[in-house]
């Protein structure tokens, strides 16, 4: 079997309560041996416990980053995480993160992170807002400018979103996202 380390990035939205699952899939990955980590954003931590984690996900914190160097020569997070990962999925991905992401903002562990990411590997997203968000002209311009970067989209889907809206929007269902990644390693692999 194949060895991946599997780095999951989540944002502020409320598709974040998909992460255990997630994760979970991913550990199971056929023909893949996987080890995950994730890094959340502040907000990203409203929508889930650590404890829902499979036991052997490690998480990484906007604390972590700013309390493991200590100085000169010490390793730096964001960029040991980029180094270790074979794979980069942000799911979700808020209109927030998606709009600094699109300028090279990197004011927090998942976008330093990102910032700093090695373009000759993988790096998928996957948008999830309110439909009115997904609507609104800058959004498909911030998508563009990803993909011109080689990132991957694995497109929202619509369906009724938790504040009733209904439309475009939704973060793509857990068992695409962990097809698209086994493909994306597959191809990777070759």
């Amino acid at each position: 079997m194949k060895k991946k380390n599997i780095l999951i990035g989540c944002t502020g939205s409320v598709a974040t309560i998909k992460l255990p699952i997630l994760a979970e899939k991913l550990l199971n990955l056929s023909g893949f041996e996987v080890d995950v980590h994730v890094m959340v954003t502040e907000h990203a931590r409203h929508f889930f416990s650590q404890t829902d984690l499979p036991g052997t996900v490690t998480m990484h914190t906007d604390h972590e980053e700013w309390t493991s160097w200590q100085g000169r020569g010490d390793p730096v997070l964001h960029i040991e995480l980029g180094k270790w990962a074979d794979l980069l999925i942000i799911a979700p991905l808020d209109a927030n993160s998606l709009a600094k992401m699109a300028t090279g903002l990197c004011d927090n562990l998942l976008l330093c992170t990102v910032r700093a990411w090695d373009p000759s590997k993988p790096l998928l997203f996957c948008p999830a807002m309110n439909t009115r968000m997904w609507q609104h002209p800058i959004t498909e311009s911030q998508i563009s400018t990803l993909k011109s970067w080689g990132y991957r989209e694995v497109p929202c889907i619509p369906k009724t979103l938790m504040c009733g809206d209904t439309g475009l929007g939704a973060m793509a269902e857990v068992d695409t996202i962990v097809e698209t990644i086994r493909e994306v390693l597959s191809e990777n692999s070759e």
